[in-house]
Formats: structure tokens, sequence, C-alpha cells
């Protein structure tokens, strides 16, 4: 633990003093969890939040950072989407997570996509932003079928050659486990994906 937040721990006194001690480091709280174990929720968050056992991310959302030799952790890409969701049910990767399929895609890309249910939009959370998209059917991990679907799904929001890409993924489709890639394209593709992989694959 850094020295800052030893001595900022040091001026915590009485209730508040008593909610930093439940506070479980690495965890991501609402406003309303915390609200259950204070009595003045909004002045004991600006004095956690002064002192640093509290980092703000959005409105109505912290983080209780973990402390290590270099400073304060970031909070886990899932615990801030969870908690920001107020749901267990999503899917957070990197479209990065395309180049591992064999399509030649070579982009590093800044922004994290959430498949969810319940919200859409751009959101800045602490200091990351995350690109929520509503999806009636996500899987509960990644797969590489899933992955090779999701491309051709954002075919579009690629930086990529889009004739070079789609020339190299109607060659990479007879690869996969053809069920699996199946499934996936039934479950998840777009219209305009399931055309084109019925295409090849029945080529």
């Amino acid at each position: 633990m850094s020295a800052t937040v030893q001595r900022s721990e040091s001026s915590l006194r009485g209730a508040v003093a008593h909610l930093a001690d439940e506070l479980q480091a690495g965890r991501v709280y609402r406003r309303e969890d915390l609200a259950r174990m204070s009595t003045a929720v909004d002045r004991h968050l600006r004095e956690l939040v002064a002192s640093g056992r509290l980092k703000k991310l959005a409105q109505g959302l912290y983080h209780a950072p973990k402390q290590s030799s270099f400073g304060p952790l970031p909070p886990a890409d899932e615990q801030v989407v969870g908690g920001f969701l107020r749901d267990k049910s999503f899917l957070v990767f990197s479209p990065s997570a395309y180049n591992a399929v064999g399509l030649g895609t070579t982009q590093l890309y800044n922004r994290t996509l959430v498949y969810n249910h319940k919200r859409h939009g751009v959101f800045k959370l602490g200091n990351r932003q995350f690109d929520f998209r509503m999806k009636p059917r996500f899987p509960k991990k990644l797969s590489p079928e899933f992955l090779f679907v999701d491309a051709l799904n954002n075919l579009g929001d690629l930086a990529e050659d889009q004739a070079a890409l789609l020339q190299r993924a109607q060659a990479r489709a007879g690869s996969f486990d053809r069920q699996r890639l199946l499934r996936a394209v039934e479950s998840y593709g777009s219209m305009a994906t399931k055309k084109r992989l019925a295409a090849w694959l029945h080529a």
C-alpha cells in the first residue's frame, strides 16, 4: 500500500472509516450498493474518493482499487461492465481479436466492444471507452467460429481492405469445423453473413 493511501486512511474517522473497511479491493460498486452501508452516502463517497480508497468511473459508479508497488491497479473490464449494466449477461472483447482467426487482419483497435441486452452507445467509464451494442444473442465466451462470423458481420467497421478480407474469408471458411461454424452463423450471423457463408459452404 502506498504512503499516500496510508496517510489518507489515517484521516478517515467514524462511519466513513467503517465503510472503507467494508470495501473489497478490485471490486466495482454502484452508489446504491454503498448506500446500504452508509447513513450519509454522498458525503462518505466524496471522502473516500478524496482519500483514494475509491475511484469514480462514471456517475454513480466507483472502483475500490487494488494497490501494487506501482500504485493503484485499474479495474477488470468485466467488473466495470457488470457494475455499469447491473447485469451478468454480456460479452467484452476487442476487434483486435479478429486477427486470431486467419483472415489476415492486422489492425489493432483501441475500442472495446460490449455485446449486451440493455445498453447501446459509446460510454466513457474511468479512462476507457466502451462501445455497447445491444444484441439478441451472443456467446458466453469467444470462439474461433464466432469471431469469424462476427468479423464478417462488422466488415464495414474494420480498417481493412474489404475485398481482400472477403477473399481470404472465403478461402478460410472450409477450414473450420463445419457444424460449429453453421451453428455460429445461424445464431449470430447477419443476413448478409448468412448468405455469404451459405454460398461459400455449398459451392
